[in-house]
This record gives C-alpha cells, sequence and structure tokens, in this order.
C-alpha cells in the first residue's frame, strides 16, 4: 500500500499553533499516514519583501514545533536543494524518492486565492491533490479546473507577522507558539529590534 503523505510548506518564521492545527486536521480528516512541515529555503514570494530569519532557524524552530507530535515531521528537502524554493520542485524530488507516494499539498485560504500565480501551478495539479484548509464561514475558491479539496479549521487570529511583531516589542508569545519555539526564539534573540 504506497504511502500518503501531506506536505504543508512555508516560510513559518516563526511556526505557530494555527500550522500545527491546521496539519493535524488534515492527516485526521484525509487519514494521511505523515505530514511534512517543509520549511522554504529562499520563499519566491517573499523575497524582497522584508528581511528573512536565516532558513536554518526557521527549521529549528519547526523542529522545536512539531517535537513529540504524531505524524508531523520538519523538513529540510528545500534547504538542502538551496536556492529559490519552488513547490513544483519539491514535490517532483519526493515523488522521485517515494515511488508511488500518494502527495497531498496543504495550503492555506491566502496560498490558494494565489495560487494560479505560483511557478509551474500545472505541475504542481499534476503532481497532488490540493487540499485547502479553509475558515468556517470564509469560503475560499480556485480557479476552474484547479482539483481541490476542502478542509475546516476552527477561526485562529494568528500570524507569523503579528507574533515577529509581538516579541520584538516584548509582549508575551506564550500559547500562540509551542513552547519549544517559545524557548528557541528567546534563547537565540529571535526578532528583536536591531538583530
Amino acid at each position: 500500500m504506497s504511502e500518503r503523505l501531506g506536505v504543508f510548506g512555508g516560510t513559518f518564521d516563526p511556526p505557530h499553533v494555527g500550522h500545527l492545527i491546521a496539519a493535524a486536521d488534515v492527516r485526521h480528516e484525509l487519514g494521511l499516514d505523515r505530514i511534512l512541515m517543509v520549511v522554504a529555503n529562499e520563499p519566491w514570494q517573499k523575497l524582497g519583501s522584508r528581511d528573512l530569519t536565516p532558513a536554518s532557524d526557521r527549521l529549528a524552530m519547526v523542529r522545536a514545533a512539531v517535537a513529540g507530535v504524531d505524524g508531523l515531521e520538519a523538513s529540510a528537502i528545500e534547504i538542502e536543494r538551496g536556492g529559490t524554493s519552488y513547490t513544483a520542485d519539491t514535490l517532483a524530488d519526493l515523488a522521485a524518492a517515494r515511488p508511488g507516494v500518494q502527495l497531498y499539498l496543504i495550503l492555506g485560504a491566502d496560498a490558494a486565492a494565489g495560487f494560479t500565480t505560483w511557478e509551474r501551478y500545472e505541475d504542481v495539479v499534476a503532481q497532488a491533490r490540493l487540499v485547502v484548509v479553509d475558515r468556517p464561514g470564509a469560503p475560499v475558491t480556485l480557479a476552474e479546473g484547479v482539483p481541490w479539496q476542502r478542509i475546516a479549521a476552527p477561526r485562529l487570529e494568528i500570524s507569523s507577522t503579528d507574533l515577529r511583531r509581538r516579541v520584538g516589542a516584548d509582549a508575551p508569545i506564550d500559547f500562540l507558539v509551542p513552547a519549544g519555539v517559545v524557548t528557541y526564539i528567546t534563547e537565540h534573540g529571535l526578532y528583536r529590534v536591531g538583530r
């Protein structure tokens, strides 16, 4: 029986409980064997828009976030490949390394709304089933002809942008991110003004 593998990519700067809840809900709803939390090396949509935390730190935070969470794993596949991160490349690499794998690409509502602007999005559709994590009361639509499946998740008003701002203002982020991520951010001085 082939592996049913979820792929949840992102900048994860930092990862937060909303990411974990979405991944856990998708894994449960679709009966996936595992979900890879794929840390972007150089996310093409964010390059030049702001300073990014080094990929090694973002990967370490994702590892801390998923530690002890059954079925969720941090993945460095895009970091190891280097350069700009494109989902089509990641899916091709995963399929080549795991013949017969069934891939499920997990997207948040914002990513899904702009999906047809992605580099080689047609290749992505050909390689994986799209799974959109949607908040109740805020339905998402994708371009006609793009097959996808909707999974409802609780509405949580948490964003990585706000978390970075909170840390910079010395406001607590406890319970918004896993404890291991709070520890990593504190010990490495991430998101502090002047860093």
